[in-house]
């Protein structure tokens, strides 16, 4: 009793720790299941704290990999093992457990990018290797154009040039009737209260309904359910989208100038197919590899071609 009443008695300590094993509990399971060494590492910017998982050799080029939603760093685990072997310095950062700022205005398109750069800085890296998917890869089209000199070569993986998809909304119904979902998450609190609702039940239907049967198991729903869990994690991801329609980004040169590689899984349920051609359109130098059969989660479905093109190109 007199040991209980003393860590009672320490209220700042016992939150610490708790904090602590919180974090550990909530981190550990999906690092684990990757199955390979990682390294836990936290970026600042300002006062927000970046939460990354890392691996392969410390000296070797890096590789950034950008997850998209509803996901978060556990989306790459087919190919950071690949790549670590294959020599790189991989990071994915994720929003399961990094900071969750309040307001929309936190989550525009620009301070996403420097977000990119801050953890290219604090890596000492003046080029990085930078891929991403779905709003990762958004979020990667626009490092690229605003800031090129930093971005040694760029991957996009099912998301269209930011000019494309621009043009795509407002000219071709089909496209905007399959983002519905991008007007409905303008709305206040309601979109997180369904998500969430049942134990995320139509958060986990989304990933199931437009994958190819088989792409999620059980134990990937559990990992994602461990990350949308975390406090301001669903308000945080659809931010982004709210930030989108707030906060709109002008670039000076809408031509991507470094080497882009574009993967496309043609069965796509959110995306036209032919927003991936007319992006080369916006490219210097460019080349698209499709999946006839892959459909917006490609990097699951067709996770060792994807891993392999990458390597190839980084490499290049």
């Amino acid at each position: 009793m007199g040991l209980l009443s003393e860590w009672e008695d320490l209220p700042d300590k016992r939150n610490y720790f708790e904090k602590q094993i919180n974090a550990f509990a909530r981190c550990y399971p999906a690092e684990a299941a990757l199955g390979i060494p990682l390294d836990t590492i936290t970026f600042r910017k300002s006062s927000v704290s970046l939460h990354a998982i890392a691996a392969g050799p410390k000296d070797g080029p890096v590789v950034i990999l950008l997850h998209g939603f509803p996901e978060f760093c556990y989306g790459w685990r087919s190919q950071i093992e690949p790549l670590a072997a294959a020599g790189f310095r991989v990071i994915a950062p994720g929003y399961n457990l990094s900071s969750k700022p309040s307001g929309v205005a936190s989550y525009a398109l620009s301070e996403l990018v420097s977000d990119v750069i801050a953890i290219a800085d604090q890596l000492g890296q003046e080029k990085i290797f930078l891929a991403g998917h779905d709003w990762g890869a958004a979020v990667a089209w626009s490092t690229a154009l605003q800031l090129p000199q930093r971005i040694a070569k760029l991957a996009v993986l099912n998301a269209p040039h930011p000019s494309v998809m621009r043009i795509f909304l407002s000219t071709r119904p089909r496209q905007f009737l399959r983002s519905w979902y991008m007007f409905f998450f303008q709305l206040p609190w309601l979109p997180q209260a369904l998500f969430s609702a049942f134990h995320f039940h139509a958060g986990s239907r989304s990933l199931l309904r437009s994958s190819r049967p088989g792409t999620f198991s059980p134990d990937d729903f559990a990992q994602y359910r461990i990350a949308w869990s975390q406090p301001g994690s669903l308000t945080g991801m659809i931010n982004w989208y709210r930030a989108l329609f707030r906060t709109r980004v002008k670039f000076q040169d809408k031509t991507v100038r470094v080497p882009t590689r574009i993967f496309w899984g043609e069965r796509d349920a959110f995306l036209l197919t032919e927003m991936a051609h007319e992006s080369l359109r916006y490219c210097a130098d460019a080349d698209l590899f499709t999946f006839a059969n892959a459909t917006h989660w490609l990097q699951h479905e067709e996770a060792a071609r994807v891993s392999e093109l990458l390597i190839d190109f980084f490499r290049g």
